[in-house]
């Protein structure tokens, strides 16, 4: 049985996996090794590291609540959006047959969500309740309101230009004597929601920079500081990964610690601010509220952190690492 034939490929192949095995196994060690290493050296100057975690979670913070803040004013401009309807006042002549008419081709069409007809004889009655001049309507000789049309649009045509081109179309309609929309307010807000998501994306790029440079910063003291280890390193023949990698690590490990500050931060201010903001959207009657980070908001944060401190160490190193050659030693 030793030497059955069957039985030599497979150790064969057994020992020819098995380099390849024990190379990715020491890899992977020399990984986990390096990064507890990098995490204990933070951790053994606690200080310095919670000042270098706390700018990163400012300057993570304050982009992303703004984001926040922006998508809940959009949600509550979505509702004011769908409540900016057309509104056609049909001709004297026309009848409520003709009137219902108008409005069933006025459904029809795809850019109205819906129609809503207010005959001449309701018009005067809300009219007659709200206004509080039963007396006087009364000396009427007949009824001057006309038949109306409340045409909400689409979601897809809730913009400016939507609006318009509907407004254009049901002004051309036989028996629509004027048609009235505030095209106005409509703009102003399209042009302040755009305003505000491109003064968001700007800050945010800006801060994001921002991180990379106090990353870059403190990594590059740290290699300062260990400029004699990198020397004996490089000396015995480490290639530039191996040297590299302890401080892309520590990189990672500032913007872990950086996310988590920040959403910390976030969850502050959203309890926070959102008594007085409920209390202020009541007075208003609004259903305006501040929305916090889902929990893939917040894994998206602390991803995006965590990458933000990784480019800023690779910057660091890239920019330093190459000056640190071994032949100092032989020149000191």
């Amino acid at each position: 049985m030793a030497n059955d034939p069957r039985r030599q490929p497979a150790r064969g192949a057994r020992s020819a996996r098995s380099p390849w095995r024990q190379q990715a196994e020491s890899y992977l060690n020399h990984h986990r090794k390096v990064a507890r290493d990098s995490a204990q050296r933070l951790w053994h100057s606690p200080v310095a590291s919670m000042m270098t975690w706390t700018v990163m979670g400012v300057a993570l913070a304050l982009p992303v609540a703004l984001m926040l803040l922006l998508a809940s004013l959009e949600g509550v401009s979505a509702g004011w959006e769908s409540s900016a309807r057309v509104t056609a006042y049909l001709s004297d002549t026309v009848s409520i047959e003709d009137a219902r008419s108008l409005k069933a081709e006025v459904a029809d069409d795809s850019r109205v969500a819906e129609v809503e007809l207010i005959d001449r004889e309701t018009a005067l009655e809300e009219f007659r309740a709200s206004s509080g001049l039963e007396d006087a309507l009364d000396y009427l000789d007949g009824n001057p309101l006309p038949h109306t049309l409340l045409v909400t649009p689409s979601e897809g045509s809730r913009t400016a230009d939507g609006v318009e081109m509907l407004l254009k179309v049901i002004e051309g309609l036989d028996g629509v004597d004027r048609v009235q929309v505030d095209l106005g307010w409509l703009q102003r807000l399209n042009a302040m929601t755009d305003l505000l998501g491109r003064a968001v994306w700007a800050l945010a790029l800006l801060l994001a920079a921002a991180v990379v440079l106090v990353i870059g910063n403190t990594v590059r003291l740290a290699i300062e500081n260990r400029r004699d280890e990198i020397l004996v390193a490089k000396l015995v023949g480490g290639t530039d990964a191996f040297v590299r990698r302890p401080f892309l690590y520590t990189g990672a490990w500032f913007g872990l610690g950086g996310g988590i500050v920040a959403f910390i931060l976030l969850q502050v201010s959203l309890w926070w601010l959102s008594g007085p903001v409920e209390r202020l959207a009541g007075l208003y009657r609004s259903e305006f509220s501040l929305s916090g980070l889902s929990v893939d908001g917040a894994l998206a944060l602390i991803i995006a952190a965590m990458l933000l401190g990784w480019l800023g160490a690779w910057v660091a190193v890239k920019r330093h690492l190459d000056d640190i050659e071994p032949g100092e030693i032989a020149g000191g």
